[in-house]
């Protein structure tokens, strides 16, 4: 069977995965996107179906104020005598801590916040005799002396009481002399030795998989002197896939290994999707592991020994009880009813915060998956007040955004666009007065250039086109999340009790 990559196209970082009673399961981070945590599951590696979100409840979930690279970094699901375990970090609301379930569709446990977890990029490991140990990294104890000169330990995890047990011990910290950012880390066991795979060089060009081994738990460890056993740094700027790396380790029911990884696709040099999931095979020599033995680097098609099923690659249909597919995401913790499905389509409030606030504005939006797509949503809305809108955002955060929204500005009704940069700030980019019950908003990008069109009833009319989609980037605006399209509303500052109904996002890649 052939499997395309990346397994999950658009912004789904830091993947971690399980293999449990012949189906695969995968967790990424969601950082300031409510719900948190997506999980998907699959039989064949390829048909991607996701059940649910792990992180649905803001009691779980708590981003008050959050910047859209904080929240929910790099968790891991892992599974042990009938119970799923997810272990994340939320970097400003109470550091690191598990959730645990016995159906990963959920209900999902409150939090089990740990004390003295220090760092981020947690992972457990089930020993043989099932005693849990927690992997993590930290800031150099004797003090930090070059960008990110961190440490990898390992401490026992009480799974009664939710609290760490004995002392840490550092066991490493990188392959490389003087490692950057060695994070990431998980632990295995296999033909009598641990292993720990990990990150490092940072998630950008220099990001890296590296491992290391040792008979004892508590090391020492020895360096593979294959490192970096994974990494596209050495292809260059040009390469189309880069930025390889934080990896975990699979094996299916016929003892055959797999890893998921991060990895992103730049445009034109620029990073608009963020880091996405892709596959490769390992194999294990010498006791260690090779990733794609006889070509080193991901491909584009996965050839796999296992038999294919049926149904689309990359399924979400499933909802929540607002009727709310479990593929959307909304900002930080929304306000109670904020978006709700409704008919064909969705309702949401117009809410006084705006996209550039660290405010759960009203938002509702899917992940851009590709750099050639269409993006339609028509809306039904009628502002009551000066500085009432509603329209159609390319989000990457609060910080970079391009918008049209239809809105009531100074007594007129205008369509317009607006523009914001982490340089500039929000301008307003183009306006036209126009009235509407109900208007068709169109954003198409072709590569890093998007045309924003509009539509009250006697077709489309561009309002501006050949918009540069590079702000949008990782590159420009900074951060780690990847691009959403979304529907919004706004009462720019003011209380309202209006509305606007959405007919969808209708989302096509060319």
């Amino acid at each position: 069977m052939e499997i395309k990559n990346p397994i999950l196209p658009g912004f789904y970082p830091d993947p971690s995965a399980c293999a449990v009673n012949g189906k695969f399961y995968i967790v990424n981070s969601s950082f300031c996107y409510f719900p948190g945590v997506p999980i998907f599951e699959s039989t064949d590696l390829k048909h991607w179906h996701q059940i649910g979100n792990v992180l649905d409840r803001a009691s779980q979930l708590p981003l008050e104020h959050d910047g859209m690279s904080r929240g929910i970094f790099a968790p891991t699901i892992r599974y042990h005598e009938g119970t799923f375990y997810m272990i994340t970090t939320n970097v400003s609301h109470g550091g690191n801590f598990v959730v645990t379930a016995t159906d990963p569709a959920g209900p999902w446990s409150e939090p089990h916040y740990l004390a003295g977890a220090d760092g981020i990029d947690p992972s457990l490991f089930f020993d043989d005799d099932g005693k849990c140990y927690y992997i993590g990294t930290r800031p150099n104890p004797e003090g930090v002396g070059h960008n990110g000169d961190w440490y990898i330990y390992i401490q026992e995890l009480d799974l009664e009481n939710w609290c760490l047990v004995g002392d840490y011990k550092m066991v490493w910290n990188g392959a490389m002399r003087k490692a950057e950012w060695p994070e990431g880390p998980h632990l295995y066991k296999k033909d009598g030795y641990y292993y720990i795979l990990h990150a490092e060089g940072g998630t950008g060009p220099a990001h890296a998989v590296c491992v290391a081994r040792s008979k004892e738990l508590w090391g020492p460890y020895e360096n593979n002197l294959m490192n970096p056993v994974f990494t596209h740094r050495h292809l260059g700027k040009d390469y189309p896939i880069r930025y390889v790396g934080h990896a975990d380790l699979i094996e299916d029911t016929e003892g055959n290994w797999y890893a998921v990884m991060l990895a992103s696709r730049p445009c034109e040099w620029h990073t608009n999707m963020g880091r996405e999931t892709f596959l490769a095979k390992v194999t294990w020599e010498d006791g260690w592991p090779v990733f794609n033995a006889g070509i080193g680097i991901l491909e584009d098609t996965v050839t796999v020994p296992l038999k294919e099923t049926e149904g689309d690659e990359l399924v979400t249909s499933g909802k929540d009880e607002d009727g709310i597919p479990f593929s959307m995401v909304k900002l930080r913790n929304p306000v109670e009813g904020m978006a709700k499905g409704e008919g064909n389509g969705y309702r949401l409030k117009t809410l006084p915060y705006t996209l550039d606030q660290r405010e759960p504005a009203a938002f509702l939006g899917l992940r851009q998956t590709s750099y050639y797509f269409t993006a339609k949503t028509t809306v039904d809305f009628t502002p009551a007040q000066d500085g009432e809108a509603a329209g159609l955002a390319l989000f990457q955060s609060e910080q970079a955004f391009l918008t049209i929204e239809y809105g009531k500005f100074d007594g007129k009704t205008l369509v317009r666009i607006l523009e914001n940069t982490r340089d500039i700030g929000v301008q307003v980019k183009k306006t036209e007065e126009v009235s509407a019950d109900t208007i068709t908003f169109t954003i198409t990008q072709k590569g890093q250039s998007a045309t924003l069109s509009y539509n009250t009833g006697a077709g489309d009319k561009v309002l501006l086109s050949d918009v540069s989609t590079k702000i949008l980037s990782t590159e420009t605006a900074g951060g780690f999340e990847g691009c959403t399209i979304g529907m919004y509303t706004t009462a720019n500052g003011k209380e309202s009790g209006n509305t606007a109904f959405f007919g969808g996002i209708d989302y096509t890649v060319e």
